[in-house]
């Protein structure tokens, strides 16, 4: 059976239209183009600078793509207006106040739009918001950033080269603690002195803390002068007792110094010889004749004595002492 130009011709262009579905179809599946006939909705968000973004890029939430780039445009003084256009699948998820920022595919890929945030109070977006932005440091910033901050650095390291130079040269305070040993050994007999005080006040701490367990206990002396106002007012009392004691006593101390003033006063009257008593016990002449004199008045009484007993017996005198004698056992008065 022979096949006419006419049927070849429509057989071919059969089999190249097939072959168009399949390609459109791989390219749609491939490239998840199929989006691209999905309903869109269209919000905007205004950058001071963009680093490079173009139209066509990608926007993300949440780590998955909802929408490109559509237009990018000046706005204002210097600043760019960037058009989006995202699923409407994910405008619920979206909300009024949340925020656009600049990132990047990867570390070095294409830049996109990354929105995040957002509250639950807040309304789904609609077509036509603006979006907030979240300012971004550009790689310029950065890199002025960076040499600064390695100016920074160099300058540190200048500096330390120099101390750590004199440190290790023994000087300053530092290099004099590293290199001198008498002021290490000084330091450690300090730190010592330290922990040993530590250790002190450790063990004050805990007496305290016993003494406050103590005060709490009830039944001991320590609480009762706390908590018991009739031991106070006895401990009060006692101690105006003690008070006035001390009164007493100090009165009974002032007169016992001016007692020992006296006595040492008249131990120098004893020892001096101006006075009758100094010259008794100090003068050995005086003394002599003192002890003569009584040694004299000694004899001259027992004369006497002796004269009194011969007067007694005398014939003249012995009636007169007889009736004297009667008169003293009767208690009467003897007559002149």
């Amino acid at each position: 059976m022979k096949t006419t130009p006419k049927k070849r011709a429509v057989i071919v262009g059969l089999f190249i239209f097939l072959g168009i579905l399949f390609l459109l179809g791989g390219i749609l599946t491939i490239g998840n183009l199929h989006s691209t006939f999905s309903r869109k909705v269209e919000v905007t968000a205004v950058f001071d600078d963009v680093n490079g973004l173009q139209a066509g890029n990608n926007v993300w939430f949440s780590g998955v793509k909802i929408g490109t780039v559509k237009k990018l445009s000046f706005y204002g003084d210097s600043r760019v207006l960037v058009e989006l256009k995202l699923e409407e699948k994910s405008q619920q998820f979206i909300r009024k106040d949340a925020k656009a920022k600049i990132s990047t595919d990867g570390l070095i890929g294409n830049k996109i739009i990354v929105i995040y945030g957002g509250t639950q109070a807040a309304a789904p977006v609609e077509d036509g918001d603006a979006l907030g932005i979240e300012k971004q440091v550009s790689t310029e910033e950065m890199m002025d950033v960076l040499q600064e901050n390695n100016q920074n650095l160099l300058q540190i390291t200048t500096d330390f080269k120099a101390v750590s130079g004199k440190i290790a040269s023994g000087q300053g305070s530092l290099g004099k603690l590293i290199q001198d040993e008498s002021l290490y050994k000084t330091m450690d007999a300090t730190m010592a002195s330290l922990q040993r005080s530590s250790v002190n006040a450790e063990k004050l701490t805990a007496a305290v803390a016993d003494y406050g367990t103590k005060l709490n206990k009830e039944g001991t002396l320590a609480n009762d002068l706390v908590t018991d106002t009739t031991v106070f007012s006895s401990v009060q009392a006692s101690v105006r007792q003690l008070e006035q004691t001390m009164v007493l006593a100090t009165a009974a101390v002032d007169y016992l110094k001016s007692t020992t003033s006296n006595l040492n006063k008249a131990t120098q009257n004893l020892d001096s010889k101006t006075t009758p008593v100094g010259v008794l016990l100090n003068d050995e002449q005086a003394a002599a004749n003192l002890k003569g004199t009584l040694k004299n008045l000694e004899t001259g009484s027992k004369k006497l004595d002796e004269n009194l007993r011969a007067v007694q017996d005398n014939f003249l005198l012995r009636r007169y002492f007889k009736k004297k004698k009667k008169a003293e056992a009767k208690g009467d008065t003897i007559p002149n």
